[in-house]
């Protein structure tokens, strides 16, 4: 498993850093092996993948509100998020931005229109 973890470390990309195409490709290619898709091992890595954008993302919030300063987003400590949920947001994206979009960006996105910090 920490293979798996250091994996875009080696290949010079932190958690995150992976575009929404290219995550929804690997996605979609994983979904087309039917009901066992998700014990497949590219299933972990894209779970895998999340979960790490998710706490690269929480960290940054945390150092954030540990110094003061303004949040994107207001989360409670824990939560959760279903695949379902996070597909559907980045297949909210339009295909041409999809590209262009990393997945920490898109996490950031569904944060702030999930946990909006009061005005």
């Amino acid at each position: 498993m920490p293979a798996l973890l250091a994996a875009p470390l080696l290949c010079g990309m932190a958690p995150g850093d992976m575009s929404v195409a290219a995550f929804l490709a690997r996605a979609n290619a994983v979904t087309r092996l039917g009901p066992l898709a998700m014990a497949t091992p590219e299933a972990y890595r894209l779970k895998n993948e999340v979960i790490a954008t998710a706490r690269r993302y929480k960290a940054r919030i945390d150092a954030q509100r540990r110094a003061g300063r303004k949040t994107t987003s207001c989360p409670p400590e824990s939560g959760t998020l279903t695949p379902e949920e996070w597909l559907a947001h980045l297949n909210g994206y339009p295909a041409r931005m999809r590209g262009r979009v990393s997945i920490y960006a898109a996490f950031d996105a569904l944060m702030k229109k999930r946990y909006p910090c009061p005005a």
